[in-house]
């Protein structure tokens, strides 16, 4: 049975934290759901999950969210961080296959432990049998966890943000004949699997993520990749109505960054449009 840590109040949104017991992940995983205050059952919400859910804290996503709510910029969402926990670098990455050195290997555990466990406790807990729509976020490789269980369930999803995400993740190390374009994970993901047209991509990358630059073309491997996934998603139909991309200049790999690009995000997917005067 799952336990209420802690509940706090703001003025327009409420933050209840669980601790769920998952078969899967063989673990207690930490969830903070955040709320508008006054929930109104004959809506429908979307919900959007967050994997890396502590970096929300230190965001402070609570003070973001409660202040676009507050300026009525976007519509009231459910929102679920997912803590990571000890077995990240496990849990998170591509199910289709570990990266070379075997991480990612419990990543389609983490994808049961999504649908099977934590959805229906949403559900349930928050009694609400169906969601209008429901988005996946992640930071860096919990970004990649974000966009491959998305891309591998379109029919569950209509939206996942990638913040700094982990797009190398590679079934062959660098000095083990690595090719860019036979080798990363996601990107291989992509070519193979049909159009989806339903999907948006927000991708976010900051000019400081990282030094590496394997190719010594000049650009961080962190915006070469993005902007190869990018690539690969126009190739298989998608366009500028279905990606926005977002490159913070001097942003690093860090949650300051992560949460100066979190509002335009949720603008972007959930922006109240405002009615012009005749």
């Amino acid at each position: 049975m799952p336990t209420t840590q802690e509940t706090t109040s703001f003025q327009n949104l409420e933050i209840i934290q669980y601790q769920l017991h998952s078969d899967y992940l063989e673990r207690e995983v930490v969830l903070d759901i955040y709320t508008p205050k006054e929930i109104n059952l004959a809506l429908h919400y979307s919900l959007l999950l967050v994997n890396d859910g502590q970096d929300l804290l230190s965001m402070p996503f609570d003070n973001l969210l409660n202040k676009l709510w507050e300026h009525a910029e976007i519509e009231p969402l459910i929102c679920v961080g997912i803590h990571g926990g000890p077995n990240r670098k496990m849990e998170y990455g591509t199910a289709y296959s570990p990266d070379f050195d075997g991480r990612g290997a419990k990543a389609g555990l983490y994808a049961k432990f999504i649908f099977d466990e934590l959805i229906p406790f949403l559900r349930r807990e928050l009694k609400m049998p169906s969601f209008k729509d429901k988005s996946f976020a992640g930071f860096s490789l919990g970004a990649l966890s974000a966009l491959d269980i998305v891309w591998n369930h379109p029919n569950q999803f209509n939206r996942v943000a990638v913040f700094s995400g982990s797009l190398w993740w590679r079934k062959k190390a660098y000095d083990d004949g690595y090719d860019n374009e036979k080798h990363r994970l996601m990107h291989l993901q992509i070519r193979k699997a049909d159009f989806y047209p339903w999907l948006r991509f927000y991708l976010q990358c900051g000019s400081l993520d990282e030094t590496a630059d394997r190719n010594k073309n000049g650009i961080i491997d962190s915006i070469d990749d993005t902007l190869d996934l990018i690539v690969e998603l126009k190739a298989k139909g998608y366009t500028d109505a279905h990606i926005h991309y977002q490159l913070i200049e001097g942003g690093k790999h860090d949650v300051p960054t992560w949460g100066q690009a979190f509002p335009s995000f949720l603008r972007w997917g959930w922006g109240v449009k405002v009615k012009s005067e005749e």
